[in-house]
């Protein structure tokens, strides 16, 4: 198998749940160190750098490190990586170690052929991406300088030029309690559940004002509701969490003002810090990427990301694996698709920063 398949199964061994990156991290900190590597490795990140003889841009790649439980489900150990035809299972196999596995040989043969003239390559590798508590915004802050970024994530090395941001909301409806016996709206009564349903009828209709070129409507979808006492009391408060997916035609207060004018309920944002992200128009890192792979198709990404960190920057999102495997039982990555991006980011490297 080549090298990136059998460093990729190693990955995959090492169980690297949210919160428990540390033995996978110490492993790619020794492993890329024999090779020859600049590596650190802090309480962010691991970080290996490939440096130009001459002054010229920087150049990073970031994925994580972390990988959601395995769950139920799976006819497979998920932590014992095996092959079967031309696919390689396990936890994390997509999601996002390939992607790993990818970068960190395409820098490593960056420096098995002599290194690169100028500029600087970043392979920037964070902590708990698949929960709020990621480490990749301050990995990015101690970074330095930053011109341009692909964020390896499952794309079937397609480029996702868009990435929609999220937003969480809670909508609380007030009514009255009294006796389900007595539930009449001839006094004025207020039935907090209807208010609620109402507002969620709605959601469909929101947001039509604006369509992005590549992810269309932002959307407001329902993912939890809770209300009740007893079964024979009408409740007081009724409640329902909204998952709002943006776009960058609409800031989250934007949105989140949108929902106030034109729902019964109150509107209490939770949270708004994954913002959208999209690729600069006239992007270098995209012509480049495009040269290298034509047939690579451009499209809009509906899943939230480290992007949000390099949204600054001139970036992309690509990587092996497919997105809709990430999280499921017997996830599992094309092992072609693993090789084809170990030379694709080498060569993205080489074309954007000799070509400065």
């Amino acid at each position: 198998m080549p090298g990136e398949i059998d460093f990729l199964r190693e990955l995959i061994a090492i169980p690297s749940v949210s919160g428990e990156e540390t033995a996978v991290a110490v492993f790619i900190e020794e492993t890329t160190r024999r090779w020859g590597l600049e590596v650190v490795r802090n309480a962010n990140s691991v970080q290996i750098e490939v440096r130009g003889w001459g002054a010229g841009p920087t150049l990073a790649f970031a994925s994580h490190l972390d990988v959601v439980p395995p769950g139920a489900g799976w006819t497979r150990d998920p932590f014992n990586p095996i092959i079967e035809g031309t696919r390689l299972y396990g936890r994390g196999s997509g999601d996002a170690k390939a992607s790993v596995a990818a970068m960190l040989y395409a820098a490593k043969d960056l420096m098995d052929t002599g290194g690169i003239d100028a500029g600087r390559l970043l392979v920037i590798l964070g902590y708990g991406e698949e929960t709020k508590n990621t480490t990749m915004g301050a990995a990015v802050e101690a970074a330095g300088e930053i011109d341009a970024a692909v964020i390896g994530e499952p794309t079937g090395l397609d480029f996702a030029i868009a990435q929609r941001g999220l937003m969480m909301v809670d909508l609380v409806a007030q009514g009255d309690q009294r006796h389900a016996a007595y539930a009449s709206g001839e006094d004025g009564f207020t039935n907090s559940v209807q208010v609620l349903s109402g507002d969620l009828l709605k959601l469909d209709n929101l947001f039509a004002s604006r369509s992005h070129p590549v992810l269309g409507r932002a959307m407001a979808t329902a993912t939890m509701l809770e209300a009740g006492i007893s079964r024979n009391i009408t409740p007081p408060v009724a409640r329902a969490v909204l998952d709002v997916r943006s776009t960058p035609d609409w800031s989250h207060e934007e949105l989140a003002q949108e929902l106030r004018t034109a729902l019964t309920s109150d509107v209490i944002v939770t949270s708004r810090r994954l913002v959208p992200c999209e690729t600069p128009s006239g992007s270098r890192l995209l012509a480049t990427a495009s040269l290298l792979r034509p047939a690579a198709a451009h499209f809009g990404s509906p899943t939230c990301s480290d992007w949000v960190f390099f949204r600054d920057f001139d970036a992309i999102k690509c990587g092996p694996g497919t997105s809709r495997r990430s999280h499921t039982a017997d996830e599992y990555v094309d092992i072609p698709e693993v090789t084809a991006a170990r030379g694709f980011y080498g060569q993205l490297a080489r074309a954007y920063l000799w070509g400065h």
